[in-house]
Formats: structure tokens, sequence, C-alpha cells
């Protein structure tokens, strides 16, 4: 590997340290407080977004379902046909696009409108369609990515699932979601393996 390689690596990781630190800098606890609420009384939760930002709300989905508050992620293009009707009134919709304008989520948030549905936001532009529309906005802080071109999703897609930990970690306290629900339900694997053998 050339020396070239090692330190663009290296700064890699310093790109993304640095974003998670700045990060709490951009933390509304008002904003904050109120999408946990939301997401506390949701009979059910829908995640969407598109590339990378898909992706991460995939993981967001699984990681509401780890804590009990059923979650899933529908897809974009699925859900302008008819993936949508999962979503009742009582539910709430995040929502992932950094800059807040990808054309094939707004259609989906007419839709949760007209169905009441609440919607919770997570972008870097708060002037955005995406943001304007949503209950709540929760902003994404982004120092760059780590490439050299500083175009590829890495940097982004790591401060979305900071976001996404951390209301999580969020709902464990406030709902009092306790270890032994988790060993239920994840017998599988290693960490079941521990869980269930305590």
């Amino acid at each position: 590997m050339k020396e070239q390689t090692l330190q663009a690596v290296k700064q890699a990781y310093k790109i993304e340290a640095e974003c998670i630190s700045q990060m709490l800098d951009y933390l509304d606890e008002e904003s904050f407080a109120k999408a946990v609420e939301l997401l506390k009384n949701a009979v059910r939760i829908g995640t969407c977004g598109c590339g990378h930002s898909g992706i991460i709300c995939q993981h967001m989905a699984h990681l509401m379902c780890c804590i009990e508050r059923p979650a899933r992620f529908i897809s974009p293009a699925e859900a302008v046909h008819g993936a949508s009707g999962y979503l009742q009134q009582g539910d709430v919709m995040i929502f992932a696009s950094r800059g807040g304008k990808t054309k094939e989520l707004l259609p989906i948030m007419d839709i949760c409108k007209k169905k009441g549905v609440k919607i919770i936001s997570v972008t870097e532009n708060m002037q955005s369609p995406l943001a304007e529309g949503a209950d709540v906005v929760l902003k994404q802080f982004v120092n760059r990515e780590t490439d050299k071109w500083n175009s590829q999703g890495t940097t982004s897609t790591t401060a979305l699932c900071m976001i996404f930990h951390a209301l999580q970690t969020a709902l464990i306290e406030e709902t009092n979601f306790q270890n032994e629900q988790f060993a239920l339900i994840h017998p599988g694997g290693a960490v079941g393996e521990r869980l269930n053998n305590k």
C-alpha cells in the first residue's frame, strides 16, 4: 500500500472522529426530546430514505424492533405503490436526507400528512422541504466525507447512525426497557448466549 494511501486511511479515522465530537454542538435538546416522545408513544414506526441514508434507516428500524418498538423500513420505491398502507394514524415516520430535498421522499411525506402520521426528519438543511414539512426536525451535522473528493456517503452515514443510536439510547431510558426483554427476543448468536446464560 502506498504511503499516500495509508495517510488517507488515517485521515478518514480523524475526519469521522471529529464529526462525532462536534455533533453535540448541534444537538437541539428540545427537538430531540420531542422526537423521543413521538417515538415513545408511536403505535408503529416507519423509516424511509434513499441510498446510504436508506441503508441506515433500515438499521434504525431494526434498532427499534430490538427494544420492542414495532418498526419497518419502507422503501421509497414501494411506498408510492402501496407500502405506505403500513402507516396509520398514531404512527411515526422517520425520513432521512442530508440535503432534505430527495424527490422520492416528498410524495411519501404528503401521504403521511393526509393519514395523520407524525413526521420526524433528519437533515442537514433546516430550510429544506423535508425539514419544513416535519413535526420535528433533527439537525444532521457533517464536517466532510472521508474521500478526497468529499462525495462518498461515509461520514454522513456515521453521523446519521449516531443520531439513531442516541434515539434508541433515550428510548431505552424513557420506556424502562429491560435487558431481560432483549434476552427473550434475542436468543441467537453470542449475544443471545450471554444474555440467556445469566
